[in-house]
């Protein structure tokens, strides 16, 4: 049963995390689909962004328990984005994103316990012991398991997410305006990665999914990964430049951790620490066939190159990126 393009048929879906750069994708699709939305939002100005129709706001945070039952109150489905990708230790993390999974997913079982539940998770999750956000997510993941028993719940684990909007993969383009582009790691690690609009179709599919308790990665169709040589290669094409992919050192890399480890003492929260360093390093982030969602759910469209292209005309069109 093939599930894009359904039609959600008016029925009601509570998400955290919409005002991020998922979360912008996600309510544009959902609202496509005739879902209707309810958020879960800090403030209105942060929301003012969001893509789509009409979306009912619940003003408060995960840590409000009356915020999270208006939140979930008669929904037919929750989605769990809402997460922490920078902290100044494992406490933030564990608070943002174990805690407040924790807290969601009683508020669905005390409020909503026949709707279906999403937690879209990351791949990090896999591997607790690299840094504290991936154990924060594997913690996340355990906390949801111990309430959700019996229930309709779904864990997604997305690989690297890039598209339009998206600050983060906006650095590696960024990089690439140089002479040479950077590799991180070595030539036998490998990287997997997804388009957003594809991570956001498998979240509607999954909705509509007759399926209990399951835990699926979510990436493009070369699930066994691409190599840092070839994700060099790709970011110099769709710059439009030649290219000079150079290796990075370990040790370098190592080195840029604990810089951004020094400005963390600082109260200066930032993605390259030593943490995500170890995260990059991996070598290891391949995905397999049988543990991406099934195929007649979802299955995804946007390749790298068209991918890549399409992020860098939209970075350029919004002028994050020099034409």
């Amino acid at each position: 049963m093939d599930l894009h393009g359904i039609d959600g048929g008016g029925r009601l879906v509570a998400v955290t995390g919409i005002t991020g750069f998922i979360g912008g994708h996600l309510a544009g699709e959902l609202a496509r689909q005739g879902w209707r939305l309810r958020a879960l939002v800090r403030s209105m100005p942060r929301f003012s962004g969001v893509v789509g129709g009409a979306v009912e706001v619940v003003q408060g945070s995960l840590s409000d328990p009356k915020a999270l039952q208006g939140l979930v109150a008669g929904a037919d489905a929750v989605i769990h984005l809402a997460g922490s990708i920078k902290g100044l230790g494992r406490a933030d993390f564990m608070a943002a994103n174990a805690d407040g999974t924790a807290a969601l997913a009683s508020a669905w079982r005390a409020h909503a316990p026949d709707a279906r539940f999403i937690h879209v998770s990351s791949m990090a999750a896999r591997e607790p012991g690299l840094s504290h956000y991936a154990a924060s997510k594997h913690a996340a993941e355990q906390r949801l398991g111990d309430v959700a028993n019996g229930a309709n719940w779904c864990i997604l684990r997305p690989a690297a997410v890039y598209g339009p909007g998206d600050r983060e993969t906006l650095n590696i383009f960024r990089a690439a305006t140089g002479p040479v582009q950077p590799m991180l790691n070595g030539g036998e690690a490998r990287v997997t990665v997804v388009h957003v609009g594809d991570l956001v179709r498998a979240i509607a599919a999954l909705l509509g999914a007759e399926q209990l308790a399951a835990c699926h990665e979510v990436t493009d169709a070369r699930h066994e990964g691409y190599s840092w040589d070839e994700l060099a290669r790709a970011t110099a094409s769709a710059m439009g430049r030649t290219a000079r992919p150079v290796r990075v050192p370990g040790i370098a890399v190592r080195a840029l951790g604990m810089l951004g480890d020094v400005a963390a003492l600082g109260d200066v929260a930032g993605m390259l620490t030593s943490q995500k360093a170890r995260e990059i390093l991996h070598a290891d982030w391949r995905s397999s066939l049988a543990s991406q969602p099934p195929t007649s759910l979802w299955q995804p469209e946007i390749d790298l190159e068209h991918g890549f292209a399409e992020a860098v005309a939209w970075y350029r069109a919004t002028g994050w990126l020099p034409r």
